[in-house]
């Protein structure tokens, strides 16, 4: 059996996150080192390891997902303004844990080319 990835550890409650939103489908905290004002991850609580890995039968998650990020990003009063939603997939892309997960980025403008 692998090691539980640190997100996994998060839904299970094994160590503390500052979680803004969670239902039966996925869980939404705080990221620990933030690179704007609203800086938020959303993550699935089914064991996706990326983009990569969503399967078919996924789809109502996914889009589950979205809706919870366009939300968050209402309540998090960054959805005026604007804000970014990334998901990166794989070692080339930086991907550093091995779970799916999408960045809710905000509260700041952001310049062209991302970062």
């Amino acid at each position: 059996m692998s090691e539980k990835t640190i997100f996994k550890r998060i839904i299970d409650k094994e160590i503390p996150a500052n979680i803004v939103y969670e239902d039966d489908q996925c869980l939404a905290f705080h990221d620990v080192s933030p690179q704007a004002p609203v800086h938020v991850l959303v993550i699935p609580k089914k064991e996706i390891t990326s983009v990569e890995g969503i399967a078919d039968e996924d789809s109502a998650l996914i889009g589950h997902i979205f809706i919870v990020i366009r939300n968050l990003a209402r309540k998090l009063g960054i959805a005026e303004d604007g804000y970014r939603v990334v998901s990166n997939c794989g070692v080339n892309a930086c991907q550093t844990v091995p779970h799916l997960h999408f960045h809710l980025i905000g509260g700041r403008p952001f310049g062209w080319p991302p970062g």
